[in-house]
């Protein structure tokens, strides 16, 4: 959630992020109004509860004919004490659940706009042309099924359509892709995580995802448990509650996890394969960072990404998001997308999120630091970037690697993690 203060300082700001987003600005003055019925409940609560106090001084000291009087008084100012709270408690609610249908304030940098209003920052490697190859390129699901690293029709079979299975090689081509990230990740400090893909709902609307995203969510209603699209989630609640010397930052994490995601409204969008599918494995960072560290982080869990694409020998662009398309937690993201040569365009493989204090006030985690001999309590800033989102990475690889006779020239960075193997072969049929 955004600083109340900045909303009483400055509510333009605040009316200009939403807009900017597409979401809804009278929402501002809403919280605006609720946040001052809750500051003038309390301090009405406040003061009957000083004056209960006062009075509660005066009746042992008090004469009969006093007493009598006091009493009553203190009846009545119970009442007026106990309506005063319910009301600033009802206050307080009404005021929270505003303030968490309010998304993160937009950096100024980020550009205005929907999905397709991205600016391109940068563009790495070179798109290969296959007609002077010689050979038109198969998608990836031809080239996997060949390669038997595929099955999508036993997938749909056991549990419906977007669900797969990954054989033979393409279960090998998973490891290998997991182990090398998380090897890149730990030699750049992170911390290997396996996280759980079950959280209870405070993890999962304290990292932003009961808002606009809750459509995407699957939810266990019996046990109200949900499953996680994202091993953001755990790692973001982590250190819930939690207070951490200023010190000891950055802490880096590195999660690897089973996702889970509806992708309601994306019928009849990417149903061939498994580029969209309702359940992937993905290794993802996480840091927690002092606030005056965070863009700088940013720039830094981007440049992993990259460091990583490149690695893999996959053409890619890096765009800057725009407003309408960043989730309710994001001040800023940086997606890479992977050039898919069947497509003819490039799709997003890895997403890095700058949350400022946005998830830490809605978590409650906080750091804490020396200043001028003084000991202080604040919000720190956390962040999210994807290294290896599985399914996709494996539709780039496939298809920007693939020969000419349907086999696939494996990238050099994963060959220790497939027994040395520099190509995958079809199986004989």
């Amino acid at each position: 959630m955004i600083d109340l203060r900045l909303l009483r300082e400055d509510p333009d700001r605040v009316r200009a992020s939403q807009r900017a987003r597409g979401e809804d600005v009278g929402l501002v003055d809403a919280l605006l109004s609720a946040d001052e019925r809750r500051r003038s409940s309390g301090v009405r609560f406040d003061e009957l509860r000083s004056e209960q106090k006062s009075l509660g001084k005066l009746i042992p000291r008090a004469t009969p004919e006093e007493r009598a009087e006091l009493l009553q008084k203190a009846e009545q100012l119970k009442t007026d004490v106990k309506a005063a709270e319910a009301e600033q408690h009802e206050a307080d609610e009404t005021a929270r659940n505003l303030l968490l249908q309010l998304g993160n304030i937009v950096h100024q940098d980020v550009p205005v706009g929907g999905e397709e209003d991205f600016v391109v920052l940068e563009t790495h490697g070179t798109i290969r042309d296959f007609a002077a190859e010689g050979f038109e390129p198969k998608d990836h699901l031809e080239l996997g099924e060949a390669l038997g690293a595929i099955d999508v029709e036993r997938g749909a079979k056991v549990s419906g359509s977007r669900f797969y299975y990954l054989t033979g090689v393409g279960a090998l081509l998973e490891l290998a892709l997991v182990n090398a990230a998380i090897a890149q990740a730990t030699e750049a400090g992170f911390i290997p995580m396996l996280t759980p893909a079950l959280v209870r709902p405070r993890a999962m609307e304290g990292t932003g995802f009961l808002g606009q995203a809750a459509e995407n969510v699957y939810h266990l209603e019996k046990d109200d448990y949900y499953l996680v699209g994202t091993s953001e989630v755990p790692l973001a609640a982590y250190h819930m509650d939690e207070i951490i010397d200023a010190d000891k930052l950055p802490l880096r994490y590195a999660g690897f996890s089973p996702c889970f995601r509806r992708e309601a409204g994306t019928y009849g969008k990417d149903t061939r394969g498994i580029f969209r599918v309702h359940q992937f494995d993905k290794v993802e960072m996480f840091s927690y960072v002092a606030p005056e560290d965070a863009e700088n982080e940013h720039k830094r869990l981007l440049d992993w990404e990259k460091q990583w694409l490149t690695s893999l020998e996959l053409p890619f662009q890096v765009i800057d998001v725009a407003t309408g398309d960043l989730g309710a937690s994001a001040s800023r993201k940086f997606d890479c997308e992977a050039w898919i040569p069947t497509q003819g365009k490039y799709r997003e493989l890895t997403s890095a999120s700058n949350c400022d204090g946005f998830q830490a006030r809605r978590l409650s985690v906080r750091m804490r630091e020396e200043q001028g001999g003084k000991k202080t309590v604040q919000p720190l800033a956390t962040l999210n970037g994807t290294l290896c989102a599985v399914p996709r990475t494996i539709v780039a690889i496939l298809e920007n690697h693939q020969l000419a006779d349907g086999s696939v020239r494996v990238p050099e960075v994963l060959r220790p993690y497939l027994g040395g193997r520099e190509v995958l072969e079809p199986i004989a049929k």
